[in-house]
């Protein structure tokens, strides 16, 4: 009989799950605090269940010798060393979707007590004070709500305040025309929103792209008076830059439930009235909990008995009998997708995918599914494998397949195109003998380069000297070129140059390398 752990405090109804499931359970909510307990037993199950609390490190999983799957009640899965599992042969599963509506209605809350002051207001009136005057509200009907992330959350916050009677804008770059129609939101560009809104709400992930969105330069470009909520992740408001905006009143107050160290216990945010604060609450309620619970509990019983993979973070739904023949192509389509999506800085309408010859035959599920993961990761971050088909969805992309018989030189490939507003990019790849993968075609130009970690991606005009002049600088900048593969479309029209290199091109290497005469695009990739 299978063994799991619960080392975190979750809902006595998932205990009853896994004996429903005739799975051996061990209720320890306050296990995952004691990190040298948990490491002397943790050899002991084949399952393990935990919100936030547990530390799953790379020397806890180490020590887990039976342990077959991690199950995070919740999405975050900061506090679990992925790669340490995966290494190990460890699913890693998560609940995405379970705390959203609370996770909306908590910066609904926020949003109206900051609108009203109401803490402050609670404290006076408690304190015997009865100031009346002093405490002036501002309604937020007819006012604007700016909205930075419309995915699962921010569209039901957009829901949300469209009920209060609010107009509500969206800053997006995923968001298309048609999704937004059908939220009932308009999308603008980041600086129109800073320069509109009277309330700023935040709902995205903690990515490169979006650290420090609010900054001192963004609050510069915010109307006065503006009020700020945070209900997402620490390190996406530059808590220094808001401190002054709020001393100097350029910025009227703000509403935090998440803050860049936590726990947050000597914040400089603390000492202003005009801050309302909270310990990280967006999921805390009764029905999320339970919902969170449950489910983490059936996935986990559903894993051990029958080996079903649901909302996997470090693998696709495969059966035993797929994996070996599969996962390559899996690999494969998740790289592609990941390469169109680092080039992709528009909002995506469709994801198109082909599917020829002998990959045709195969199970393309988890493979549809690694690609779109792959194209919507680099800008969506806290996505897996099972969750980017859904999240595709909900944002309006449209995602058509395609299988056919061998036609070309290939015995069996993949061609992945993301679809925007302004154009279409193509990218195709194939495995060769070894299984490793190759790039065939970018852009419809035809060449052939094999993935690696990092890749540096050059488009320009087909001019004599070019390659030259790039190499050139590529050593003067320390950049050392493991591969370096061309194509080009015809005689003087779009070439490219795809290199693998060792190291990171650093954001001023790569704007040096921008500036070059005729480069169209440069991005550095990572895979």
């Amino acid at each position: 009989m299978p063994k799991v752990l619960v080392s975190d405090k979750l809902s006595k109804t998932a205990v009853q799950i896994f004996k429903d499931n005739h799975i051996e359970v061990d209720y320890l909510p306050d296990l995952g605090k004691d990190k040298d307990k948990l490491l002397e037993v943790i050899g002991q199950y084949d399952g393990l269940a935990i919100r936030s609390a547990t530390k799953v490190t790379e020397k806890i999983i180490a020590a887990a010798s039976n342990l077959k799957v991690i199950g995070r009640a919740g999405i975050g899965v900061d506090n679990v060393d992925i790669p340490a599992a995966t290494k190990k042969g460890i699913i890693v599963m998560n609940t995405p979707f379970g705390n959203s509506i609370t996770t909306a209605e908590h910066a609904i809350a926020m949003m109206m007590a900051l609108a009203r002051q109401l803490p402050e207001a609670d404290a006076s009136t408690k304190a015997s004070k009865w100031e009346k005057n002093r405490f002036m509200g501002v309604e937020v009907t007819n006012k604007v709500l700016g909205l930075i992330g419309a995915g699962n959350i921010g569209s039901i916050v957009a829901d949300r305040a469209q009920g209060l009677k609010m107009k509500v804008i969206a800053f997006d770059p995923f968001l298309t025309p048609e999704r937004a129609m059908a939220l009932g939101v308009e999308k603008v560009e980041l600086d129109e929103l800073f320069a509109r809104a009277d309330f700023i709400t935040i709902h995205t992930p903690l990515i490169e792209a979006t650290r420090n969105i609010i900054n001192a330069e963004a609050i510069g470009k915010m109307k006065p008076g503006v009020r700020i909520i945070n209900c997402a992740r620490g390190g996406l408001i530059d808590e220094a830059a808001l401190l002054d905006g709020l001393k100097s009143g350029k910025v009227a107050g703000a509403a935090l439930d998440v803050f860049l160290e936590e726990p947050a216990v000597d914040n400089p945010l603390f000492d202003l009235a005009n801050v309302i604060c909270t310990p990280h609450l967006g999921a805390s309620t009764t029905e999320a909990q339970e919902n969170v619970a449950l489910q983490v509990a059936e996935q986990i019983s559903a894993y051990l008995n029958t080996g079903e993979i649901a909302n996997a973070l470090n693998f696709p739904s495969i059966t035993a009998e797929e994996a070996p023949r599969l996962t390559p192509w899996v690999k494969l389509s998740e790289a592609l997708g990941s390469f169109a999506g680092q080039l992709t800085e528009d909002a995506i309408k469709g994801i198109r995918i082909e599917f020829e010859g002998a990959v045709a035959q195969l199970n393309t599920k988890p493979m549809i599914a690694a690609a779109i993961n792959g194209v919507l990761k680099p800008s969506l971050g806290d996505i897996n494998m099972v969750s980017a088909p859904q999240i595709a969805k909900d944002r309006g992309i449209t995602v058509e397949t395609t299988n056919r018989d061998q036609q070309g030189a290939y015995e069996g490939y993949v061609r992945l195109t993301v679809i925007t507003e302004k154009q279409q990019r193509g990218v195709a790849g194939t495995l060769f003998a070894s299984g490793k993968p190759r790039i065939i075609q970018v852009k419809g130009i035809n060449m052939e380069a094999e993935l690696t970690p990092a890749m540096l991606y050059v488009t320009n005009e087909d001019k004599p000297g070019h390659i030259g002049r790039l190499g050139t600088l590529l050593g003067n900048l320390g950049i050392n070129i493991a591969n370096f593969n061309l194509g080009r479309a015809e005689v003087g029209g779009d070439a490219i140059a795809l290199l693998s290199i060792d190291g990171v091109v650093t954001a001023d290497q790569l704007a040096q390398i921008a500036s070059l005469p005729g480069v169209r695009q440069a991005k550095a990739l990572r895979f």
